[in-house]
């Protein structure tokens, strides 16, 4: 780390969980089930509801990738441990059962969702995974380098794990997903002020960011997009579904952050999570977990 990071670090400023790349223009596991094994989904009253007549919510994995080996060109994630924490107390106060790990190669995280795909998810109403790592377009970072993200979760779709087959299964993905900035719009509010808006916003898995943009973070405090979404879970999860909640996140990171940085034109930028919702139901969380 160079004497300009260290004093970006130090100072509690905003960055981006991709390469820094400035151009001239801008700066206990159970066998899989067999094809043979029946699976059976449970009915609810409410057809556009999904039943959390279970005794459990689910598994929230929780990945923490802060470190990463020199060869991968990735500097320290500083800041995404508030993340981390504040996953776990948010996703816990909804009844998940956590497992987090930190700083894990792509050989672990691979090893990690073919441990879910094999765990047995009969008893649980969904399951649930925050990744906080550094990424690009299509592609999570392990500490060691990149992996492909659909590659990676391949193992908990249609019958490689029948016991999630017909529940949620909700991925929050804290990583950039290119290298472009949000420069931000002015427009004209009701009361003929005006607010700097993303570009991207206003158009409707959940990623931080819009395809082919940068995410940011705070190294003092943590990123935008899960600092926002644990907010949003702890006011809303007794009265809203998922995607309400989704759209207050999308709110807030939208309305209240611009990112404020040491390096050249890093300054000012804005940011839009982006929801890619293929759920069939509404998913309500539990009164009584909260």
């Amino acid at each position: 780390m160079d004497m300009a990071e260290t004093a970006e670090e130090l100072s509690g400023k905003d960055q981006v969980d991709t390469k820094p790349v400035i151009s001239k223009r801008s700066p206990a596991n159970q066998p899989n089930p067999r094809s043979t094994d029946v699976c059976v989904i449970k009915q609810d009253a409410d057809p556009y509801r999904y039943s959390m007549d279970y005794p459990k919510m689910g598994i929230c994995l929780i990945i923490n990738n802060k470190n990463f080996h020199k060869d991968s060109g990735m500097g320290p994630r500083n800041g995404t441990d508030n993340d981390a924490a504040a996953a776990w107390k948010s996703f816990m106060k909804l009844g998940y059962e956590i497992q987090m790990y930190n700083d894990q190669t792509v050989d672990q995280m691979k090893k990690l969702f073919r441990q879910m795909s094999n765990q047995d998810h009969s008893k649980f109403a969904s399951f649930a995974c925050v990744i906080l790592s550094h990424g690009e377009e299509g592609v999570i970072y392990g500490t060691d380098g990149p992996v492909s993200f659909n590659k990676l979760i391949e193992c908990l779709k249609g019958r490689s794990c029948l016991s999630l087959v017909g529940k949620p299964k909700l991925f929050f993905i804290q990583a950039c997903r290119g290298t472009l900035f949000d420069e931000g719009i002015e427009h004209d509010a009701k009361d003929d002020t005006s607010e700097k808006i993303p570009l991207e916003a206003d158009f409707l898995f959940a990623y931080s960011t819009v395809s082919g943009y940068y995410s940011w973070r705070s190294t003092a405090n943590g990123s935008w997009f899960i600092q926002s979404l644990c907010e949003m879970l702890e006011k809303f999860s007794k009265t809203l579904d998922l995607m309400q909640i989704m759209t207050r996140v999308n709110h807030k990171v939208a309305t209240h952050f611009e990112s404020s940085s040491n390096a050249p034109g890093f300054s000012g930028k804005k940011q839009i999570p982006c929801i890619v919702s293929m759920l069939t139901k509404d998913f309500y969380f539990p009164y009584e977990s909260n």
